[in-house]
Order: C-alpha cells, then structure tokens, then sequence
C-alpha cells in the first residue's frame, strides 16, 4: 500500500488565482485609492471609480471559486524549519488575508454603493444587486469602514510580500519558489 506524499508546491491551478487575484487586488486597490485621493483632476467622471468596482467585484466572485478550490486541495507543508509558532502565525495571516482582503474589503465597499444607491457592474457587465436599500445616512461611515478596511488590507498584502521575501532571501527556504509561476 502505497502513502500519499504532500504535495510540495502549488498546483496550477492555485498558483492561477494567487498571482491573478493579486493583480487584480493590486489594480483594485491603486485605481481605488486614485479615484479617493486624486480629486476630480484625476476622476473627473467618476471612470476610475467605475473601473474600481468592476474590479473588485470580480475579485468577490472569483473568491467564491477560489475557496472552493482550496477547500478541495491541500497546501504544500510548511518547512520543519519553521517554529510551530511561526507556523501557526503563518497560517493566521493567510485567514486573515482571505477573511479582509478577499471578503471583508470588497463587500464592504459593496455595501458603501449600496447605501449610495450607486450601481455595481460586475466585470463592468453584470449589474449586482443592492445589498440593502440606499440610506444617505449611512454613507459616511460604510465610506470610513471601506476606507480603513482598504488600508489595512494594504498593510497586510505589502507584509505577506515581505514575509516571502524574508523566506527567499534570508530564510532560503522553498516557500516562494512553491508558488512560483512557471
């Protein structure tokens, strides 16, 4: 009877939605802090805004397929290098990038337009229904919880970044290397 050896890298697949769904994060993000911060000289008709959405809400229903993917495929093994803490630590930050990042984020910028009553094109096509009824009053605070929640997942992206970099280059460990897109 033979054992089933744990994979040691990423399937395609994964390595599909990891270097893909960061992009189009990445886009999300920079188009979005552009259409906040730029003032109409750079959105002047609101087409970035526009852009932002379509982008993230594409970013809310690839997730559902990507959950469903890693749900059904195991990751490779952390090193044995690594301390059962740091282990640990590391699979809480990835939680914790799918929970904010992945979901919290773009639902809550999906509950600010509802509140806007502001149309959401999925891929720019598809409208998305309104998650609640518009209430002006609300908006303020839905803009407030998208915003930091946005900063926070900025904070988190840019230290998984490092976290890799760290593994490459000073740990020269397979971490990175696992996730490679070849």
């Amino acid at each position: 009877m033979s054992k089933i050896q744990p994979a040691v890298a990423y399937t395609p697949v994964a390595k599909f939605f990891h270097w893909g769904m960061a992009l189009l994060w990445i886009v999300a993000w920079a188009l979005g802090f552009t259409a906040a911060h730029g003032g109409k000289a750079l959105n002047p008709d609101f087409v970035l805004t526009f852009l932002h959405k379509s982008v993230a809400s594409t970013i809310v229903f690839l997730t559902v397929f990507r959950l469903f993917w890693r749900f059904g495929h195991s990751p490779p093994a952390l090193p044995a290098t690594m301390s059962p803490l740091t282990q640990l630590f590391a699979h809480f930050g990835h939680l914790l990038l799918y929970a904010v990042a992945l979901i919290a984020l773009p639902i809550s910028g999906w509950l600010l337009s509802s509140f806007a009553g502001k149309p959401i094109l999925l891929a720019g096509f598809i409208h998305l229904p309104l998650l609640t009824e518009p209430d002006k009053a609300l908006v303020a605070t839905a803009r407030l919880v998208h915003n930091y929640t946005a900063w926070f997942c900025g904070l988190m992206v840019l230290g998984h970044i490092l976290a890799a970099l760290k593994h490459h280059f000073i740990d020269r460990d397979d971490i990175l290397m696992r996730m490679k897109w070849r």
